[in-house]
């Protein structure tokens, strides 16, 4: 099982990057919450893994903090949740958020983000109530990323939360809102997720 990967990141398509570990480029999927900390395209980057072998497929999921690693893993022990979902809670609150959601027992809270409905909201609280608790309370930095700017921001942001779960006219709706000249990507995604989630 692959559980670090340090190379240098050679691409950021949100939320797909590619690492090049020893001459070998590997395919991660992250959340924005990583993605918002990562250093720049050519530079040393080093990432917790976790590596998802299922019959028809093998892939590979990573994070700057042993924190979001650990929620990932407790995301796809709830049934009905998948990694997609789990990425998408990742990206929209941080790990300290999340606890005290599912310790308050928010489940309007929970139904927010995208592919949670009140029955998995309800199950999250039920499942990972105890769980969570003491869980890293690191939060995602708000630091830009150099390097690699998009030609396109609002474009890569609106595929960015397409890939996450939102529906094309809410994610045209919420990009319009938010985007302002000279943001990134990184940044109109950050300010739609927050947009989404009342946040």
């Amino acid at each position: 099982m692959i559980g670090r990967l340090r190379g240098t990141l050679l691409s950021k398509q949100p939320p797909a990057l590619l690492v090049e570990v020893g001459g070998v480029g590997y395919e991660v999927e992250a959340p924005m919450s990583t993605i918002y900390d990562l250093p720049g395209i050519g530079q040393e980057v080093i990432l917790l893994t976790h590596h998802a072998v299922k019959e028809d497929s093998v892939a590979l999921y990573g994070f700057l903090r042993e924190g979001e690693r650990v929620l990932f893993r407790n995301l796809l022990k709830v049934s009905g949740i998948g990694a997609k979902i789990a990425l998408a809670v990742l990206s929209g609150v941080s790990t300290e958020h999340f606890a005290r959601l599912v310790q308050a027992g928010d489940v309007v809270a929970l139904t927010k983000i995208p592919g949670i409905g009140k029955k998995t909201a309800e199950r999250i609280v039920v499942e990972l109530r105890d769980r969570v608790e003491g869980m890293a309370t690191s939060l995602p930095g708000a630091s830009g990323m150099p390097g690699g700017a998009p030609l396109d921001a609002a474009g890569e942001a609106t595929v960015a939360l397409q890939q996450l779960g939102y529906k094309p006219v809410e994610v045209t709706r919420l990009v319009q809102k938010v985007a302002a000249d000279g943001d990134s990507a990184e940044t109109i995604i950050r300010k739609a997720l927050r947009a989404a989630l009342g946040t």
